[in-house]
């Protein structure tokens, strides 16, 4: 018997601007719902601004669960879309 770690597979795009870096995370993270995490994020001054406009990616990184089958095609075949197998162990 194999079971697998499954977590859902979603990633949102937000952008913020603000004056400074420091000031234009803050308000990236301030929007990050609980479960989710910082992914990556971009910062650039468009040209004749004194704007950081941040552009962030957050993905998802609750909801894990744990399926099971009798072997690795039958356990893959399990994860429904949109969602990632994460980890398989024997047991």
């Amino acid at each position: 018997m194999l079971f697998g770690r499954i977590r859902p597979l979603e990633s949102r795009e937000l952008t913020v601007q603000a004056p400074t870096i420091d000031e234009a995370h803050t308000q990236v993270e301030a929007q990050v719902p609980d479960g989710w995490v910082l992914t990556d994020a971009a910062a650039t001054m468009p040209k004749a601004s004194t704007m950081i406009t941040l552009n962030a990616r957050m993905a998802r990184r609750d909801g894990a669960q744990e399926i099971e089958a009798d072997d690795l095609v039958a356990l893959r075949a399990k994860v429904p879309e949109g969602w990632q197998l994460l980890s398989v162990r024997e047991g």
